[in-house]
């Protein structure tokens, strides 16, 4: 395992190396679940901004399966000070970040991330990434996961974009921030 330091190296997924990765996890049959700023750009259908990171979720049975996939393509899981037994940050020699999560579903068919229960709607959405079909976290999941914390310019871009495309209402906290 490493050490990362965010500041130090400019990381960088552009639209070939995410197609790359989802196509990856395809070929080896492990669906997986768009969230974050490529998530936002597959439910609008294309690539709107520059991205640091890919985020992926993928279930419990598949992640070692997951993980072992990315090793043998050079990626190292690099220590965060936010990662844990279910979130976890791999990178390689190309300055690729994939920011992978773990989830379960429970009887009911809610999906358990971390001990928290989320709908099971939560990962309805579909979109698109370069030419192929994602499954991705859900317009007013992803406005609702943009919430709580001290966001950027990246999470008013998001935001702002999943609001105006899907008809959603801007959150209080980015009103002031997004000009509608």
């Amino acid at each position: 395992m490493q050490n990362y330091n965010n500041g130090e190296v400019s990381m960088m997924v552009q639209l070939t190396d995410a197609c790359e990765i989802l196509r990856w996890a395809e070929e080896a049959e492990i669906p997986v679940v768009l969230d974050g700023g490529w998530g936002v750009d597959a439910l609008i259908g294309r690539e709107t901004r520059t991205h640091n990171d890919i985020d992926l979720f993928v279930e419990e049975k598949d992640y070692q399966a997951f993980i072992e996939m990315i090793k043998v393509r050079g990626f190292c899981e690099v220590t965060m000070e936010y990662t844990t037994e279910h979130h976890t940050v791999w990178a390689d020699d190309k300055a690729r970040i994939i920011d992978l999560h773990s989830f379960r579903y429970a009887q009911d068919g809610q999906i358990v991330y971390e001990g928290i229960a989320f709908p099971a709607e939560t990962f309805s959405g579909k979109g698109v990434i370069g030419s192929i079909a994602v499954q991705c976290i859900e317009p007013e999941s992803q406005i609702a996961f943009h919430q709580g914390y001290a966001f950027d310019e990246n999470d008013v871009h998001d935001v702002k974009l999943l609001c105006e495309t899907f008809g959603i209402a801007v959150p209080e906290e980015y009103q002031n921030e997004v000009g509608l």
